[in-house]
């Protein structure tokens, strides 16, 4: 991990800033563990899942510091917590991953660029039916994952995989010029589709936009800067206005006849509310986005837990990663009896002592696996398993992008698989670990499976027109 003069002389320069606009002095600490994360992850092969990944992720960790310091406003766990142990922790832990990302994958050898990879898998016209054959299908396998709990798992899986798809047809817009009206087209189209569910799932089509673009960004084309600004800007608005229309969205959602079975219903609603979210005044504004911090700042109850455990509540010694591992292997299809996890609500009222919402009301509340790590073990240990955490995805991303030989092929199956696993700080253990091990697994063999056809269907042509030439 090299650093120039230039990237040193700027990293000072920004974490003075940082300490100057916030009077924090964590605040400068967090974005050093930001940076310092970014060289840590970036893996060199034009990929920049991992980096973007790492910054949401740490984003949960430090958000409300830069928030509160800039803007002044109070933020429920500056007010109601112990806030800056637990930033420490969660900082810890981002650090933790992103070495054990490194070192996982530094011990795969990278592919040689001399080898004589396939760069497509298949055509556009071909990519595109299939990517509006899934769209067709969402629907049905989100049904059908409620209605199967014993390969609930497979179908999300599957399903999930459709971003894989987005994704890649997102890429072959951006290439070889970017045609930005389309991809306008196919990103408002998947917000509506996103903004328009139970749960809000505009976030995801935004970042598969930026990842696609950033790939062949050019520091240079004021359009490329443009595209950037304009992906930031709408992700931080749907934001705001998720959270302003949210409670009553799903109040109809749920209390309303025939809402959920039409999309042109939610679309009306949505809008509607919208409407009069715009319209709200300046302190009314204030509120969402105070509210979208805290939502976002995944710190408050971990916060309180941390200031029971040990005084009041002892550590577990491993028991919260043991039930999750035990879990993680013991998959549902083959043990359909097996008890369900706790309830991250659970966590929170018996370590935080805060009465919150829960499996009675169909809400779980976020405490994470940095929480659950320290109750597990304490300081320093819990970074044990954090790290290996990282090491096992690090290696994993090695493994992959050694063994499957068209680039396409790997790029859309990282950047939904590293995405989707790592992003989020909030995270029980269980979660945290099945989501990575489902997508290895009922996404990642197939594609190698896939991978492998497709490599004998080009070998088998290649015979057949040298054949041809000879004869």
């Amino acid at each position: 991990m090299r650093v120039t003069l230039f990237e040193g002389l700027g990293s000072t320069f920004a974490l003075f800033f940082a300490w100057y606009i916030t009077d924090d002095l964590l605040a400068a600490l967090a974005l050093a563990v930001l940076l310092v994360g970014w060289k840590l992850v970036a893996i060199g092969d034009r990929l920049y899942v991992l980096p973007l990944a790492y910054t949401f992720h740490w984003d949960q960790t430090s958000l409300g510091l830069f928030y509160g310091g800039i803007t002044g406003r109070h933020l429920t766990a500056v007010d109601g917590s112990d806030y800056q142990p637990m930033v420490l922790i969660g900082l810890g832990c981002c650090l933790a991953i992103a070495i054990g990302i490194r070192i996982g994958a530094s011990l795969i050898k990278r592919p040689d660029p001399s080898e004589d990879r396939p760069e497509f898998a298949c055509s556009f016209r071909l990519l595109l039916i299939i990517y509006v054959v899934t769209v067709v299908l969402e629907s049905g396998l989100t049904t059908a994952a409620a209605d199967y709990p014993t390969i609930r798992q497979i179908i999300v899986t599957f399903d999930c995989a459709r971003l894989g798809i987005l994704f890649l047809l997102l890429r072959r817009l951006c290439h070889p010029q970017p045609r930005w009206l389309l991809i306008l087209g196919v990103v408002t189209w998947e917000m509506v589709l996103g903004m328009t569910g139970f749960f809000a799932r505009f976030r995801d089509p935004m970042v598969l936009a930026a990842l696609a673009t950033m790939e062949v960004f050019d520091r240079k084309n004021p359009r490329h800067w443009a595209a950037m600004a304009f992906v930031a800007a709408a992700t931080v608005s749907l934001g705001l206005l998720w959270i302003g229309v949210r409670v009553e969205y799903r109040r109809d959602y749920v209390g309303v006849d025939n809402f959920q079975t039409s999309r042109s219903a939610r679309v009306d609603r949505l809008s509607s509310l919208a409407s009069d979210w715009i319209k709200s005044d300046k302190v009314g504004l204030w509120d969402t986005a105070d509210n979208l911090v805290d939502r976002m700042w995944a710190i408050y109850y971990p916060a309180l837990a941390i200031k029971r455990v040990p005084a009041q509540i002892p550590h577990t010694d491993g028991t919260i990663l043991l039930a999750a591992l035990t879990h993680l292997v013991t998959p549902r299809i083959f043990f359909p009896e097996k008890a369900d996890l706790p309830s991250d609500s659970d966590m929170v009222r018996k370590y935080s002592n805060v009465n919150v919402a829960g499996r009675e009301k169909e809400t779980s509340i976020a405490f994470g696996y940095a929480a659950e790590a320290y109750i597990d073990f304490g300081l320093p240990w819990m970074f044990v398993p954090v790290f290996f955490f990282g090491f096992f995805m690090g290696l994993g991303y090695g493994v992959f992008r050694k063994m499957i030989w068209h680039r396409e092929l790997f790029v859309a199956f990282a950047t939904v698989t590293f995405w989707l696993s790592v992003y989020l700080f909030e995270r029980s253990w269980a979660t945290l670990l099945g989501v990575a091990l489902a997508f290895f697994v009922y996404l990642g063999v197939p594609l190698l499976l896939l991978d492998r056809f497709l490599l004998l269907q080009t070998g088998k042509k290649e015979r057949r027109e040298q054949e041809q030439y000879l004869f």
